[in-house]
């Protein structure tokens, strides 16, 4: 039996992988996703691309590199109309290099602070690179359309999940279940796209 490929997820950060990797295992087991949170074989690059897919590119090369495997690395943005699209490239670090997760997003809202809810639309896009070595094996994406909240709701996910508010659901990405968000989130759009396109380079026996 051919031995399954192995895939390392170019990221240490444990949230982010815990979400990837549920993800990913919803689709099947063809593919040997290892969590990259437990690997310390590489340094994270810095990310000074200057777009979400440059980002997406770096940080999979790094982590392909080091390890040797296939590595799948996404990279998202926030995109707030309002603010002619940022944070945008410099989400993760919108409030400063160091910033927590919620000084990121208490930035946003005093940002937004006065715009009226119709004028709050917003957009998070996940890019996710695929590499093998110095090849590029493929990018696709995600969009989730929504609107910044004029307040902090809910007591799951990360990033600016407390103020993004899903009109559909009435609640903010927080306030799904982790399973309710991995079902609709920019995030998983992009990593089943990128399970389909791993899943057919192997099955064509280019993996």
């Amino acid at each position: 039996m051919k031995e399954k490929p192995k895939v390392v997820i170019a990221t240490h950060n444990l949230d982010k992988t815990k979400e990837i990797l549920s993800i990913l295992s919803s689709h099947g087991n063809d593919i040997d996703f290892i969590s990259g949170a437990e690997i310390n074989s590489w340094v994270e690059p810095e990310e000074d691309g200057d777009t979400i897919e440059e980002n997406a590119i770096i940080k999979a090369l790094a982590a392909s590199r080091a390890t040797g495997l296939i590595a799948l690395a996404d990279d998202t943005g926030l995109e707030v109309d309002a603010l002619n699209g940022s944070p945008g490239v410099l989400s993760s670090r919108y409030a400063g290099v160091n910033a927590t997760y919620e000084n990121n997003y208490r930035k946003l809202l005093r940002e937004m602070m006065g715009i009226p809810f119709n004028d709050r639309t917003a957009r998070f896009i996940t890019i996710v690179a695929c590499t093998r070595g110095e090849e590029r094996l493929f990018i696709s994406d995600g969009i989730l359309n929504g609107y910044i909240s004029e307040e902090p709701r809910g007591k799951y996910g990360f990033g600016y999940d407390p103020v993004f508010f899903i009109p559909s659901f009435g609640k903010t990405l927080a306030e799904l279940s982790p399973d309710e968000k991995n079902r609709i989130s920019h995030r998983s759009i992009a990593f089943t796209n990128a399970y389909k396109m791993l899943t057919s380079l192997y099955k064509k026996g280019e993996l």
